[in-house]
């Protein structure tokens, strides 16, 4: 069930290699339905690639991104270098999730007595409100209130409800968001260190992380028992760092997502 028919430039999209021979290779996308993209071979590897089949053959499941897009063509260009470990194992984790939140989604179509079309639809809500399926699924989990509280109304939510108790476990929830950060001053880094500083946490309930990802990008990771809490400390710490590097003479930008 994707929220759109193309993917976005730039987005990570999980595929299965379809045909892999000469100079390219035709991947199939399993999060757009009926869409292949090509992969180049110079995007395969860094460095010459003599053999494309000695990186990816028939069968195999890739992570790569999507460097250019023509819908009016149904063309879809893929790079598998531009891909590093943590992206590829984060998105194939997050794909994993939604699989199972879509079979999960037809047994509270089955539990509840509802057609697969009307879950289909809620799934799609849940979608545009939670960011995932899956997520609405832990959203529940840790908070039972949430989908009412949220404004969802109808006889599936106690079928969901029960659902997710049954299948889902969330010891803590983990979420993420990009911290732009520049300033031309002399003593720039320090500043900027400064600002980092002022984002992390470390308490019992609750994890906040900064990394390095691309200058002048800083990764902001939340751990924390829920999502209301980790979404909070999520952009507070990130005001935190802008309030600090403008402070100084700097600008910052907080980038919920990355596409």
């Amino acid at each position: 069930m994707p929220v759109k028919d193309f993917p976005d430039k730039g987005e990570l999209v999980v595929g299965t290699v379809n045909k892999a021979k000469g100079f390219g290779a035709f991947i199939t996308l399993e999060e757009y339905p009926n869409k292949e993209g090509f992969l180049h071979i110079k995007e395969v590897a860094t460095g010459w690639v003599k053999n494309i089949r000695n990186y990816v053959r028939e069968k195999q499941r890739v992570v790569c991104q999507v460097i250019d897009i023509d819908p009016s063509k149904s063309h879809i260009d893929l790079s598998l270098k531009r891909v590093n470990d943590h992206q590829r194992r984060e998105k194939i984790q997050q794909w994993k999730n939604e699989q199972k939140a879509e079979k999960l989604l037809e047994m509270v179509a089955k539990s509840g007595n509802i057609s697969l079309k009307k879950i289909h639809q809620i799934g799609e809500e849940l979608k545009k409100k939670y960011g995932t399926l899956f997520r609405a699924f832990e959203e529940v989990t840790t908070d039972p209130e949430v989908l009412t509280d949220d404004g969802f109304t109808g006889g599936w939510i106690p079928a969901f409800i029960g659902i997710a108790k049954e299948n889902i476990s969330v010891p803590f929830v983990n979420v993420k968001g990009f911290l732009k950060l520049f300033t031309p001053q002399k003593e720039g880094i320090k500043h900027i260190i400064e600002a980092l500083q002022k984002v992390e946490k470390n308490d019992q309930d609750l994890e906040v992380k900064v990394k390095y990802y691309s200058a002048p990008l800083y990764t902001i990771s939340v751990q924390a028992d829920d999502y209301k809490t980790a979404e909070k400390e999520l952009k507070e710490g990130a005001d935190r760092a802008i309030a600090h590097i403008s402070k100084l003479g700097g600008e910052g930008d907080f980038i919920r997502e990355m596409k």
